[in-house]
C-alpha cells in the first residue's frame, strides 16, 4: 500500500458495558517498523474517515467484553479504505499525545477503571479536541552504524524550559544507557492551539536541548 497511513484510537471500557475514544493518533512516520513521531489529531483524515475508524475502534472493543486501556490500530489508504492492524492492551508509548489534546490522565484513567470505577459520563460522548500535540522519541543510537542502538554515559542532558512542551524520562545528566533494554530514552510531547504552534515549541525544545554522550 503506497502512502499508507498508520492511524490508531484511544479507547477505554470498563466492566458495566461502557466504551469510550479518546480520538486518533497519527503514527505514520516510523524506521525499521518503531515509530518516532506521532501526533493527534491526524494531519489527514477527513471527518467521514475520522468517524469511521473511531466507529470501528469502538465495536471491535465492545465485542469482545474488553476492560482497561488499549488502542486499535489502522492502516488507511490514499482512496480512504482502512485495515485493522491490531491492538495493544495496554497504554502505549505514545498516549501523552491523547492526554494533552483531550485533557485526560490516561494513567489515573486506567487504574480507576481498575479498581472497578465506570468511565465518567463526561468521556462517554465526543470529547472536544483541544488543539494539537505532537511527539518525538529520543533514541540512543548510532547513525553512523545503521542506527543500532548505543550505550554509554550521557554527560548533560538538559531540556529548555518551554511553555506547552513535556519531556517524560528517566535519564538525567551523569545517567548510564545501558545495551540491555531498548534504545529509547525519552519522549518530548509539544502542544499548541494549532498544529503549526506545536511544531514550533517543539522544534525549539529540540533545537535548545544539550545532550551530550
Amino acid at each position: 500500500i503506497e502512502g499508507g497511513r498508520h492511524i490508531e484510537i484511544q479507547v477505554i471500557a470498563d466492566r458495566y458495558g461502557h466504551v469510550a475514544h479518546l480520538g486518533e493518533r497519527d503514527c505514520t512516520v516510523q524506521r525499521n517498523h518503531q515509530k518516532l513521531i506521532e501526533e493527534s489529531p491526524s494531519p489527514v483524515l477527513s471527518e467521514s474517515e475520522r468517524q469511521r475508524t473511531f466507529a470501528a475502534a469502538v465495536h471491535a472493543i465492545r465485542s469482545i467484553g474488553y476492560v482497561g486501556a488499549g488502542t486499535v490500530e489502522f492502516l488507511l489508504d490514499r482512496d480512504s479504505n482502512f485495515w485493522f492492524l491490531e491492538m495493544n492492551t495496554r497504554l502505549q508509548v505514545e498516549h501523552p499525545v491523547t492526554e494533552a489534546v483531550c485533557g485526560v490522565d490516561l494513567v489515573a484513567l486506567q487504574l480507576s477503571i481498575a479498581e472497578g470505577h465506570a468511565i465518567p459520563a463526561e468521556l462517554l460522548v465526543e470529547v472536544p479536541l483541544r488543539g494539537h500535540a505532537i511527539e518525538v522519541r529520543l533514541c540512543a543510537e548510532d547513525p553512523y552504524s545503521g542506527y543500532l542502538p548505543s550505550s554509554g554515559v550521557f554527560h548533560t542532558f538538559r531540556f529548555p524550559d518551554i511553555p506547552g512542551v513535556r519531556v517524560d524520562s528517566a535519564i538525567e545528566s551523569g545517567s548510564e544507557v545501558p545495551p540491555y533494554y531498548d534504545s529509547m530514552i525519552a519522549k518530548v510531547i509539544a502542544h499548541g492551539a494549532t498544529r503549526a504552534e506545536a511544531v514550533r515549541r517543539l522544534t525549539a525544545a529540540l533545537r535548545g536541548a544539550e545532550l551530550i554522550g
